[in-house]
């Protein structure tokens, strides 16, 4: 079958520079919220060269090492020796105080002492959520398959007798579309540094990088249906450049591979180094709950799910629904579904969730979605993942 279009996904490993300022970000979030889970706080995180500079607004009464953390983050990516490493790295911070007015502390929990609405939107502004039916998870297939590459390349590079690689990887997953479903993989390009350059060592290399990275996530057949992918590792050629020395790093730069691998629209407003009442953050993980209930309900193949915030209100000021012509329903009674069925203020959404305390009761939470993805994390169990309302959907 002819493909009407090819789809290109990326994901990278956890010693990106982009990703270990998006992991800074949310290890920082972390801290403050496993002792104080009312933190308000806004962490982000720049990286070049031998320098690391923090950028930290916080309303808590929460003490915490940034630098400490920070290093710890850089240590864990596999950045312990050469020109960028754990220890000898730079660490700027400039830590100021969130506004009390504007971010208030208090805890939002399944209690319901608190008022929802005492917590509105802090800015203007319109999210995206979606699922579809190209995987198990409900996500699109280049994303899914390019998250699952970059796992196995992680473990690769990991590895001690490649101390010769960087931990800063790339996976680049092209699938072949007809009539806006996948029927096969088209390509996958893979794009390491390599601190040696002998022909016969890089031919080896790449040799070993589709047996133990490839090899065994293309062997699904259902994958490739009838096409005969390309592998190909540094197509540019190979390059000796290593992390944050080769090009620079900045919290939230990746939203793409943070979401659905740009297969579907998302905000472009980062989601790392906020705290779970920023709107911002918690709705997206709310609209894609919502599109994944409309999915796994049979209401549709595929579903957008669109809220806008005015600041100021709590409650979204639009809620839409999109399912590309293929909801069983219209998409008008698909939207009054989903209103009926969440609460998608950001206190309620706080407390459904628990996005406050689950730092403290799993030790840390956060900063495991700075990499692979915030979305269709089921190995996370993160609560919007959830389908705990699909009798709502089911019943029409």
């Amino acid at each position: 079958m002819k493909p009407d279009y090819i789809f290109t996904s990326v994901s990278v490993t956890s010693g990106h520079p982009d990703k270990l300022c998006d992991s800074i970000s949310d290890a920082i979030l972390d801290a403050y919220l496993m002792q104080d889970p009312a933190a308000r706080v806004a962490a982000e995180c720049a990286l070049a060269s031998g320098v690391l500079f923090l950028s930290t607004r916080v309303h808590s009464d929460a003490g915490i090492d940034q630098a400490e953390i920070a290093r710890q983050v850089v240590e864990s990516a596999g950045y312990t020796q050469g020109d960028f490493n754990a220890e000898k790295c730079s660490v700027m911070i400039n830590h100021g105080e969130l506004q009390r007015y504007a971010f208030p502390r208090m805890i939002f929990d399944a209690e319901g002492e608190v008022d929802i609405d005492s917590v509105p939107a802090s800015h203007s502004i319109t999210l995206f959520g979606y699922a579809c039916r190209q995987s198990a998870s409900l996500m699109p297939l280049p994303a899914v398959i390019a998250h699952r590459l970059a796992r196995r390349l992680e473990t690769f590079l990991a590895r001690e007798d490649h101390q010769r690689l960087s931990t800063d990887g790339q996976v680049h997953v092209s699938v072949a579309y007809t009539r806006r479903k996948p029927i096969g993989i088209h390509s996958v390009n893979i794009l390491i540094s390599q601190q040696a350059h002998q022909e016969a060592e890089t031919r080896q290399l790449h040799q070993e990088l589709i047996e133990s990275v490839v090899q065994p996530v293309l062997a699904d057949p259902a994958l490739c249906g009838s096409l005969e992918p390309s592998i190909v590792i540094n197509p540019a050629g190979a390059f000796n450049g290593r992390g944050p020395i080769f090009h620079s790093g900045l919290t939230g730069r990746k939203t793409g591979i943070d979401t659905y691998g740009e297969y579907a629209r998302n905000c472009s407003a980062a989601l790392s180094g906020k705290d779970p009442l920023r709107i911002d953050r918690v709705g997206v993980y709310a609209a894609r709950q919502a599109a994944k209930h409309v999915v796994a309900a049979g209401l549709a193949e595929e579903c957008e799910v669109l809220l806008s915030y005015t600041a100021g209100q709590s409650q979204p000021v639009s809620v839409r629904t999109h399912t590309y012509g293929t909801g069983l329903l219209p998409d008008e009674e698909i939207t009054r579904l989903i209103s009926d069925a969440f609460d998608f203020r950001p206190g309620a959404l706080a407390a459904v969730y628990q996005l406050q305390q689950l730092p403290r009761k799993r030790n840390g939470f956060y900063r495991q979605l700075a990499v692979y993805g915030h979305l269709g994390r089921e190995d996370l169990e993160t609560p919007w993942e959830r389908l705990d309302r699909l009798d709502a959907f089911r019943q029409h």
